[in-house]
């Protein structure tokens, strides 16, 4: 029944954007009522099989898009954002465009790693249904700490990705960060963690934010009782500027030395460069630092950001058109 609704809707799309025809004249050729076909219109949209751009020649968009991709070689995805917004506002509307994106890039058969945070929470609640086979979710790093097992967080993430397109969920029940480098490396060799971390190295997509200390719409990992005030200092010493899945680097990319690391269950910076997909999204000027740390560690192959983050990006590196 839903695969018959989805070929309506697909027909009723493809005559009306394609053919020019109007809803009264597809309501006759598909024998049903003008209100039907105005559902089936907004159902080719909300599933994505329908994505409208406009093309604004004021749109600087492009252009900022241009310049960020010659210089990282990478996709970019502007997001245009009105100044009036406030940074709540404007992670919803890049998490928005970031769910748009990332649809057509699932296909079945995939292992997609999603790490857990303030951004991919919010990319998680506006994905559209694909419909895909044997496909996995796996979660990239653990989200346990003194406070909280973190599961209920995390699992609320992950099953909304798995429910999007149908895929198997494949969570990662250790903390964030063990309190020992030496049990991390034990609990490595448990068969039960090993099956996960498996599936990790067999990712074709990752999909992540960049946490950020200083960031205005704190990131999770900093304000959700990860780290103690030890763990802070260690970071400010080591001159850590942010975090993919709660894997630290500095402005450069380099991650060598950064003792919190050795405790961290997040992939290795040199792992996720393995991923042949890696789809970072980034909210808020705010984390520009770790922004360019990210791409200084060459973390992403595509890249979603609001304008202002982006112009900032530009600003900073000096780019040109």
């Amino acid at each position: 029944m839903a695969l018959s609704r989805d070929q309506d809707a697909l027909r009723a799309a493809q005559m009306y954007y394609l053919q020019d025809l109007t809803m009264d004249a597809i309501a006759r050729e598909l024998r049903t009522s003008r209100s039907t076909v105005s559902r089936l219109l907004s159902s080719a949209r909300e599933s994505g099989l329908v994505q409208i751009q406009i093309r604004n020649p004021l749109d600087t968009g492009p252009e900022l898009e241009g310049m960020i991709r010659r210089r990282y070689n990478l996709d970019v995805h502007v997001v245009p954002i009105l100044g009036t917004l406030n940074e709540a506002e404007t992670l919803d509307r890049v998490a928005m465009q970031a769910a748009r994106t990332i649809g057509p890039l699932v296909d079945s058969n995939a292992i997609i790693g999603v790490a857990w945070g303030s951004t991919l929470s919010a990319v998680s609640r506006h994905l559209t249904r694909k419909i895909t086979h044997d496909s996995v979710i796996v979660q990239l790093n653990g989200a346990g700490n003194m406070h909280t097992t973190g599961i209920t967080y995390a699992s609320d993430i992950m099953r909304r990705f798995g429910s999007a397109y149908g895929a198997r969920v494949e969570q990662f029940p250790v903390p964030a960060f063990f309190d020992h480098a030496a049990t991390k490396t034990a609990m490595w060799n448990e068969r039960s963690v090993q099956r996960v971390l498996e599936l990790q190295a067999k990712m074709s997509i990752a999909i992540f934010g960049v946490g950020s200390v200083h960031a205005d719409y704190p990131s999770h990992v900093y304000a959700g009782g990860y780290l103690d005030e030890e763990d802070l200092n260690a970071l400010a010493n080591s001159d850590v500027v942010g975090d993919v899945a709660t894997v630290f680097f500095r402005d450069d990319g380099s991650s060598d030395g950064i003792v919190l690391n050795e405790r961290s269950t997040g992939p290795s910076l040199a792992q996720l460069r393995q991923v042949r997909r890696r789809i970072c999204v980034v909210s808020g000027v705010s984390k520009i630092n770790g922004l360019r740390g990210a791409l200084a560690a060459r973390l992403a192959t595509d890249l979603i950001l609001d304008e202002a983050t982006a112009r900032r990006l530009v600003d900073y590196e000096g780019l040109t058109s």
